[in-house]
């Protein structure tokens, strides 16, 4: 298993397990964007879980591949939504946050394919 690959991976799950909980949470920062982005109120658990188990995945993942594919693509899916539901919102300047959440994740599963 490359060096690389368990970096890149540990790093996107702790940062999707860091959203996760956030949002679990009800953190204010996460509450005070998702009242802004009119996103339903029933709707923040089930993304958390979601995320959480994004997180989960990429981390089995090292140990059963599909796994872990499966898990990117998810988190692929959630946050690409994620970046539509900022731009729906108007809110320009907080669609890229969704995209630093994925993009250690795409090059985990790439390096995965790669080794």
């Amino acid at each position: 298993m490359n060096t690389a690959y368990v970096v890149v991976t540990v790093l996107a799950a702790a940062m999707t397990g860091f959203s996760a909980f956030s949002l679990l949470r009800r953190a204010d920062f996460v509450v005070q964007s998702m009242v802004q982005y009119q996103v339903p109120r029933s709707w923040w658990t089930p993304l958390g879980l979601a995320k959480a188990a994004g997180a989960l995945g990429l981390v089995v993942g090292l140990f059963v591949p599909f796994i872990g594919i499966a898990a990117t693509v998810g988190l692929a899916l959630y946050y690409l939504g994620a970046v539509i539901t900022c731009v729906r919102a108007r809110s320009y300047a907080h669609a890229a946050f969704p995209l630093i959440y994925l993009a250690p994740a795409l090059v985990a599963c790439g390096l995965g394919l790669a080794a």
